[in-house]
C-alpha cells in the first residue's frame, strides 16, 4: 500500500511537470484571413502593377467591410486558437495601420529614384508581424432543413509562404443556422491535430532558426563583381564567410552564383540574438551591409520583400 501511494506521488508530481513546460512552451502568433480561393470566389480580389504586370491578389478590406459571414468566421477561428494558448493578431486592426503607413512607405524610393517592389499583401504581412498566416475557406451546404459546413485551414509560414499545416473537413448537419455554430462544430473535431503541425514548425524554427532568402546583386555603377578579391578572397566567399558565422548551424544553400549575382535559399536566421532581442530578416541582413560597408568601404542599398525575403545590392545607397 505505501510502494502503492509513492508511486502515485511521483505520478502525479511529474504530470504537473510535464504540463507546466508545455504551458510554458512560447507558441507563435498567428493572424487568420480567408483564403485566396474565398475572395476570388466572392469578388474580393485587386489589382495592383509589379513591374508592369497585373497581379491579383485578395483585397481584405473590402471583404471585411462588406461581408458579415467572414467577420463571424474569423472571430470564432480566433476564438477557438485563443483557449489554446495561441497569441493572435487581428487582420482588421492591421489594415488599418497598413492605412496609416500607405503615405510614408509612398515615398519609399531609392536616391536612384527606384521603388520599393511590394505587394499590398507584402506590406500588411510586414505590418502584422505573425508568425503564421492562417487561411480559412469555408462553404455552407445545405439537405432539406439541415445545414453543415465544409472548411479548409492552411497554416502558412508568413516568411516563406510555405504550407506548414493543414486541416479539412465536413461538420455534421445540424439545424442550426448559424455559421459560427456550424463551423466550430466542423473545424473541433481537426483544430487540436492542425495546432500540433503549428507547433511543431515553431519548435523547429527555436532549434534550427527562420528560413528566409536573400538575394545579393550589384549596380552597373559598381567597379567589380562578385569575383574581386578583398583581402585575398572573392567577394563571393567573403558574403558566404558572413553568413555561415551568422546563421544557426551555418544552414543555408548557394542556390545561384554568378559574377554579379547570388542568391542564398533555405538560410536559417536566429529568432533571437545575444541580448534575447528579437531577429528579422531586415536587421539580420543590415548586419551583413555593415560588414561590408566598415571593412571593406563597400555600400549598398537593402530592400526587403515581405517578411522573408532581403535583397541587398552592392555599389551605392
Amino acid at each position: 500500500m505505501k510502494n502503492k501511494l509513492i508511486y502515485l506521488f511521483i505520478s502525479a508530481l511529474l504530470l504537473v511537470s510535464v504540463s507546466g513546460a508545455f504551458s510554458q512552451a512560447k507558441k507563435p502568433t498567428i493572424m487568420v484571413v480567408p483564403s485566396d480561393v474565398w475572395c476570388n470566389t466572392n469578388g474580393y480580389m485587386l489589382e495592383f502593377d509589379n513591374q508592369g504586370t497585373k497581379v491579383k491578389v485578395p483585397d481584405y478590406k473590402k471583404a471585411l467591410q462588406e461581408n458579415a459571414d467572414l467577420l463571424l468566421a474569423i472571430s470564432k477561428v480566433n476564438e477557438l486558437m485563443a483557449t489554446r494558448g495561441f497569441p493572435l493578431k487581428n487582420l482588421e486592426s492591421a489594415l488599418k495601420t497598413l492605412q496609416d503607413q500607405a503615405a510614408e512607405d509612398a515615398m519609399l524610393t531609392s536616391k536612384g529614384g527606384a521603388e520599393v517592389n511590394e505587394s499590398p499583401i507584402d506590406k500588411l504581412k510586414k505590418v502584422a508581424k505573425a508568425d503564421i498566416w492562417m487561411q480559412i475557406t469555408w462553404t455552407v451546404n445545405q439537405t432539406g432543413p439541415k445545414k453543415s459546413v465544409t472548411f479548409n485551414l492552411q497554416g502558412l509560414d508568413s516568411y516563406t509562404d510555405k504550407q506548414i499545416a493543414g486541416a479539412s473537413g465536413t461538420g455534421k448537419p445540424s439545424f442550426s443556422a448559424e455559421l459560427p455554430v456550424l463551423l466550430e462544430e466542423a473545424v473541433l473535431a481537426h483544430i487540436d491535430n492542425f495546432n500540433v503541425q503549428l507547433q511543431a514548425h515553431f519548435d523547429d524554427m527555436f532549434a534550427n532558426g527562420r528560413e528566409v532568402i536573400l538575394r545579393v546583386k550589384t549596380w552597373s555603377s559598381f567597379d567589380g563583381d562578385f569575383t574581386t578579391e578583398y583581402d585575398g578572397k572573392e567577394l563571393t566567399e567573403v558574403i558566404e564567410g558572413w553568413i555561415t558565422e551568422n546563421t544557426v548551424q551555418g544552414r543555408f544553400s548557394t542556390t545561384d552564383a554568378t559574377e554579379n549575382m547570388l542568391l542564398f535559399e533555405q538560410v536559417r536566421i536566429p529568432l533571437m540574438d545575444a541580448n534575447n532581442k528579437a531577429v528579422d530578416t531586415r536587421g539580420w541582413a543590415r548586419n551583413l551591409q555593415k560588414m561590408l560597408r566598415d571593412k571593406y568601404q563597400l555600400d549598398s542599398k537593402l530592400m526587403m520583400k515581405g517578411l522573408g525575403q532581403a535583397q541587398l545590392v552592392i555599389g551605392e545607397k
